[in-house]
């Protein structure tokens, strides 16, 4: 049976009722040159049946093998009642609501998120998620440049230590909205930024800092002396961290004096697999003078005029509302399927569970840069404290190496070439707890090979 919502009669009739012939001449404002004759490349139509295996031919094309990617996106163990609970009915299909108080079960759901992820961060509020790690760092950008009011030069700086994907998002964003992004340059030995080279911009007009904490290259940066010189000389903190580091690590209500201002990231950590590229899940928690800035909606517990529970939307800042053009941004709904496997993932684990996968990352991580770093032709880049992933050197591109080795089912790390020409020897590799003893060795021995072979 076909899904079609419109015959041709209805067509005719509805254009016949606004006074036009064509569906051309019901869109005749919209210039010639930007009109597409068509659609090349894409193919026609297939049946349920050539869908179904075509994608369960993709499916099986993904790698299962021993996994040190990073840069992002990470391989973490799912316990299988996240998914059990999250594909249930009631929850699989739930919508972010629009009678939201009819919806009590999805506002506490979003409520419990919102709570453990103010938590985590050390932050006083979160809102109901975002769409991924680089729009909502996109988000935080200009919830900055609204939230401080004493700056009007629209000016971010941004270290070149920040994810390059969630840069270009950002750019992509916020672009052509009067805002400018700097690059700050980190330090070459240690690929983290100095406090010192922030000093050239002292005095200056600048809306916000962003920190990643851990930064792209896994270091992890001087957030607490970062942060005191933003906010002295009136800049916000925007903090872009990997909430499952924040287990161990100070999260970012407690950098610096006063804390950062702003806190996001990529939620896909907290039990979302690795699934051909998505989906992934925004997050974002603010300081409560900034909270009326935050984009997309916040569910709050009352109670009712019995004295019983109940939750409600208590800010939703959106264009569809009574907002309007004063709207914060046109984010009108949340990633609500991976919230629901995020807050049931971070109940299952606990703050003792989800500190000891984090424990776990990083004794993985250093068990593998140092067997790699005994292998001739590899060397451990920028010096200094990190988390779960770091940077090795090989002694020729990486790139290549990285392809040989996924050949052979080992995803060898990231190449960062391919976002910097003077790192084209470089890879970033990860270790989640997901990662064992065997699976090192299995590297080790890809790369060590591929490495004689090639000499």
């Amino acid at each position: 049976m076909p899904f079609i919502p419109h015959t041709d009669e209805d067509i005719r009739r509805m254009l016949a009722e606004v006074g036009v012939d064509s569906i051309n001449a019901l869109f005749d404002e919209v210039p010639s040159d930007l009109i597409d004759p068509g659609l090349p490349g894409i193919p026609e139509g297939v049946s349920e049946m050539e869908i179904a295996r075509e994608m369960n031919e993709r499916a099986a094309g993904d790698m299962l093998g021993p996994c040190f990617l990073g840069a992002g996106a990470y391989r973490h163990h799912v316990p299988a009642a996240v998914w059990e609970i999250t594909t249930r009915g009631e929850y699989y299909s739930a919508y972010t609501p629009y009678q939201a108080e009819a919806s009590q079960g999805t506002l506490q759901l979003i409520y419990e998120y919102q709570s453990m992820m103010s938590g985590l961060m050390g932050m006083d509020a979160s809102n109901a998620s975002l769409y991924d790690g680089g729009s909502a760092l996109a988000e935080a950008v200009l919830m900055a440049v609204r939230a401080n009011r004493k700056s009007k030069s629209g000016r971010i700086l941004v270290p070149d230590t920040v994810n390059p994907m969630y840069c270009d998002a950002t750019r992509t964003i916020v672009g052509n909205q009067g805002i400018s992004l700097e690059t700050v340059a980190s330090n070459a030995d240690t690929g983290a930024v100095d406090v010192e080279t922030l000093k050239q911009w002292d005095g200056e007009d600048i809306a916000a800092l962003v920190i990643q904490q851990p930064n792209w290259f896994g270091r992890l940066e001087e957030a607490q002396a970062l942060t005191d010189w933003a906010q002295r000389n009136g800049a916000l903190v925007i903090a872009v961290v990997n909430p499952t580091a924040m287990a161990v690590l100070t999260p970012p209500g407690e950098w610096g004096e006063n804390g950062a201002d702003i806190a996001c990231g990529e939620g896909q950590p907290l039990g979302i697999p690795l699934s051909s590229g998505g989906p992934y899940f925004g997050f974002m928690c603010c300081r409560k003078a900034h909270v009326r800035q935050m984009p997309g909606r916040i569910v709050g517990r009352t109670v009712d005029l019995e004295g019983r529970t109940g939750y409600t939307l208590t800010l939703q800042a959106r264009e569809q509302h009574i907002r309007r053009n004063k709207a914060t941004s046109n984010i009108c709904t949340n990633q609500g399927l991976m919230v629901t496997a995020a807050t049931i993932y971070l109940s299952l684990l606990g703050a003792e569970g989800l500190e000891r996968v984090a424990g776990q990352c990083h004794a993985n991580t250093r068990k593998l840069t140092e067997r790699l770093a005994d292998i001739k032709g590899v060397s451990l880049r920028f010096d200094g404290p990190y988390f779960h992933e770091r940077v090795i050197e090989l002694d020729r591109p990486a790139e290549p190496v990285f392809q040989q080795l996924a050949s052979q089912g080992v995803l060898a790390g990231y190449p960062l070439g391919r976002h910097d020409k003077r790192l084209g020897n470089a890879l970033l590799v990860c270790a989640t707890e997901t990662v064992t003893d065997a699976d090192i060795d299995r590297f080790v021995d890809a790369l060590s090979h591929a490495l004689a072979k090639a000499a």
